[in-house]
């Protein structure tokens, strides 16, 4: 395209990333998709690039028959593609696999991935010119993004659908949107100065075969989750805190006994978040009670195997983001290799534990919530942390949109990728369903930062019947954080508005300088 894509529009920050096809972080993604990072095509990877397209060039002089230079693609394989038809075939291929349907796919995520998608290429094991990622790189420099449908995708030979669509944008073709404009991508790449690309030899299959789409979006959903594990941990701090629970359940040596890494951590930081607390001395002695529900004494044994397997989710994934997942493989060595690195069986099952993670982490915040409002069980706090009790329902209905989305939460916990239906004239005979299980784990990420957003709430509304008790420092924090954002209930209201702002602002991060220090 025509505009240098190295150049930082005034509207971003003074920031570059180069891609190198290597070193892509999640952290990286994020601040692409939210616009806060210029990108530009790192000189080594550049040069590394055109190396593997004059293997490209080469075997199309040879006129040998290929895998996707110069013949068809998955079950018309067989078919070989004169040389003057080698660019009509890639066009060809961006527009009939640019069959995708539903709603369009969120601007961040399809940022993200435009910037997986040009990083892949990056890596120069697809054989695409160098030109075709710096053109990539200026439409999303300039803010143009295509439209690409959500659905469409099995994640076999990778997200073949969703990225024909970005594909399609970037040739000038299909819609795009800039500027709040939606409408040609030809008209639009116009107007922000750019031009479209003529593809060669390859260069459709290198654009449209990979992971891309349903890594950008559980990459984004990953980050965000990392986030609500630490408001989950705060939300049990101040649950406690307003339910007069103890924390000797946090006891390291309890910890150590089992020897769970993530359970040890899940308990340290509660014991920070909770240390100093006037309300715990307050009912130190005398309390009949002996041990507190599950919801809160068993919160490190649910929250500790939530972090394991969260690690273990997001290796997956940032591994994914600097993956070479293109077939065939192009090798500097000349040597072009087909394989199945499209396959999107990885991610699939990353996406479909990272789901499972959020229904735990919402079913137990939910019963938390629960006790917060149950007059049989919040410890003296008003029934339903109402004013007025019957002339007022307090926080009534927003326990019940809890359970509704912790409900929800585990039907969506369901695997997608233990599903397959044949794809492609029975070629693709065995598919991840990729897509889907990143999707449904957007939704589950989005009812978890929900359901946390309504437990913060009542345990914040609790602490102000506690008063003039403080928590401990951490707490208070917390405390003050949450009413800048919610005031507190002097009469009924609806919770709905409350329960939005909140959660929004939990996962833009208003609550990450609680547990600063605890890298998780």
């Amino acid at each position: 395209m025509g505009a240098d894509s190295s150049v930082a529009p005034a509207w971003r920050q003074n920031t570059m990333l180069l891609l190198d096809g290597r070193s892509l972080q999640i952290a990286d993604v994020m601040a692409v998709a939210d616009g806060a990072l210029a990108v530009g095509l790192a000189a080594e990877a550049r040069a590394r690039m055109q190396v593997t397209r004059d293997v490209v060039d080469r075997a199309v002089a040879r006129a040998e028959p290929v895998y996707g230079v110069n013949t068809g693609f998955g079950k018309l394989s067989e078919v070989t593609i004169a040389g003057d038809q080698l660019a009509a075939l890639q066009r060809n291929l961006v527009r009939s696999h640019a069959a995708g349907v539903g709603d369009p796919l969120p601007e961040r995520e399809v940022r993200a991935m435009m910037l997986l998608r040009a990083n892949v290429l990056a890596t120069a094991y697809a054989g695409a010119r160098p030109i075709v990622v710096e053109s990539l790189l200026a439409m999303l420099n300039a803010g143009v993004w295509p439209v690409v449908p959500e659905q469409g995708s099995v994640g076999a030979s990778g997200d073949l659908a969703p990225l024909a669509h970005l594909a399609l944008t970037l040739i000038g073709e299909g819609t795009a949107r800039f500027q709040e404009r939606e409408g040609p991508s030809q008209e639009l790449l116009a107007a922000a100065g750019l031009t479209a690309v003529t593809l060669e030899a390859k260069e459709g299959l290198a654009l449209i075969n990979g992971t891309q789409a349903h890594t950008a979006v559980a990459s984004l959903a990953c980050a965000e989750l990392t986030r609500l594990w630490h408001a989950a941990q705060v939300a049990t701090a101040m649950s406690l805190e307003a339910l007069l629970g103890t924390p000797d359940a946090f006891d390291a040596r309890i910890q150590e006994a089992r020897g769970q890494p993530g359970q040890m951590e899940s308990a340290a930081m509660l014991r920070m978040l909770l240390d100093g607390s006037e309300i715990r001395e307050s009912h130190r002695f005398g309390d009949p009670r002996v041990q507190d529900a599950y919801a809160l004494r068993c919160v490190p044994q649910v929250h500790g195997p939530a972090l394991d397997a969260l690690r273990f989710a997001r290796g997956v994934i940032s591994r994914e983001l600097n993956a070479a997942t293109d077939n065939p493989l192009v090798l500097a060595t000349g040597e072009l290799l087909s394989g199945g690195n499209f396959h999107g069986q990885a991610v699939a099952m990353a996406s479909d534990l990272l789901a499972i993670i959020c229904a735990n982490l919402a079913v137990i915040s939910e019963r938390r919530t629960d006790r917060l409002v149950h007059p049989d069980f919040n410890q003296g706090l008003p029934p339903f942390l109402a004013g007025s009790p019957g002339l007022e329902s307090g926080q009534m209905m927003a326990q019940v949109t809890a359970a509704a989305l912790a409900s929800e939460c585990k039907l969506l916990a369901h695997p997608a990728s233990v599903d397959s239906i044949p794809t492609d004239g029975n070629k693709e005979d065995v598919v991840p369903m990729a897509m889907g299980a990143a999707t449904k784990l957007r939704r589950t990420v989005r009812n978890l930062r929900h359901v946390l957003a309504i437990e913060l709430i009542a345990a914040a509304e609790a602490l102000e019947y506690r008063r003039p008790l403080r928590s401990s420092v951490a707490v208070e924090r917390a405390h003050a954080i949450i009413r800048q954002h919610v005031a507190r209930a002097t009469g009924d209201r609806p919770p709905a508005p409350d329960i939005t702002r909140l959660g929004t602002a939990v996962a833009a991060g208003a609550l990450d300088a609680i547990t600063e220090g605890f890298v998780v």
